[in-house]
């Protein structure tokens, strides 16, 4: 398996990612590596952003993983915390882009 450094932010880099959030994203994001088979060696949330260090089958594509990952958290985000609509709109928690390299 394939080690690669994921970094992503929420839209418009706001600083969401704090206390109860914080807390919640981190679950959101361990029960979706779980149901792909991809390993979290290491992760570490920021107020506006996201590290993972993550090992993923060679079956799985990174960009396909990445866009499972980030598509249906922000899913169960909004519908964990409804007030964010407001905020962010279009149900889009994550940012467009993201950085990924080998470990």
């Amino acid at each position: 398996m394939s080690k690669y450094h994921i970094v992503f932010a929420p839209k418009y880099r706001r600083k969401e990612i704090y206390r109860d959030k914080k807390k919640e994203i981190g679950k959101i994001l361990r029960m979706l590596c779980e149901w792909k088979g991809v390993e979290i060696i290491e992760a570490n949330a920021c107020k506006d952003h996201i590290h993972m260090l993550v090992s993923i089958p060679p079956k799985i594509s990174v960009s396909g993983f990445v866009g499972f990952l980030k598509g249906k958290s922000s899913l169960m985000i909004f519908e964990k915390f409804a007030n964010l609509k407001y905020k962010y709109g279009n149900r889009h928690f994550w940012c467009r882009g993201y950085y990924v390299d080998t470990v």
